[in-house]
């Protein structure tokens, strides 16, 4: 028993679900799917591998983990949008594996605001700093669609959307700054099952809800 209507019905116009499947069996995303859900996120190469070949083709799968640079390649051929792109490393792997296969890969860049030092992403500093120096405009096969970002773990609603404000109005910034000119980098990637409600009202357009739909992931 999944709970997809329920979540839905909650999202307003604009906002687009990504159900995170990760950890989830290939049986319950097919329900989803059966109920009209097609967008999916998965967090690790090889179950996203397996599901994708086992899966309806009309699926777009979403990749949302941290995501090491030598796992793109089995990927490229497919994935649809890879929301945490932490590094300009990563990005140069992704638009060359692209490049391979003949594809362009929309990303995210993804934005460390949380208190915690473990996640990963960058900071505000150094993600201004890699889009000034300029050399991301001459990848061909990798297309910047928006940031994403995770709010810190806390029940502290203050903090939470402290972080996702911190994300919206910096979003504007770079859209301002460089890509004013582009329709395409739109994408606010903020809010999970437990604070999405407060990243809709900090604007944004992707969230990432994985156990209000599924239930209690069994990995």
């Amino acid at each position: 028993m999944i709970h997809l209507t329920e979540v839905r019905d909650t999202l307003p116009e604009g906002v687009q679900l990504v159900a995170v499947s990760k950890f989830h069996p290939a049986e319950l995303i097919r329900e989803a799917y059966d109920q009209g859900q097609r967008i999916f996120g998965e967090s690790r190469v090889q179950e996203l591998r397996e599901k994708q070949t086992a899966l309806p083709d009309d699926i777009e799968w979403h990749f949302i983990g941290h995501l090491q640079p030598n796992k793109v390649k089995y990927i490229a051929p497919f994935i649809r949008l890879i929301h945490a792109v932490d590094s300009f490393k990563l990005l140069c792997e992704i638009d060359k594996q692209g490049r391979k296969v003949g594809r362009v890969i929309d990303c995210l860049l993804e934005l460390h605001l949380a208190a915690e030092e473990t996640k990963f992403g960058f900071t505000k500093a150094e993600c201004l700093a890699m889009l000034e120096e300029g050399a991301w405009r001459e990848l061909r096969n990798v297309r910047l669609t928006g940031l994403m970002c995770m709010a810190s773990h806390t029940d502290e609603e203050a903090r939470i959307r402290q972080d996702f404000h911190e994300a919206s109005v910096f979003f504007d910034e770079v859209k301002t700054r460089f890509f004013a000119d582009e329709p395409s980098f739109c994408q606010r990637s903020w809010g999970m099952s437990g604070d999405y409600p407060i990243a809709i009202e900090e604007r944004a357009t992707l969230v990432r809800i994985g156990s209000a739909i599924f239930g209690e992931r069994e990995g």
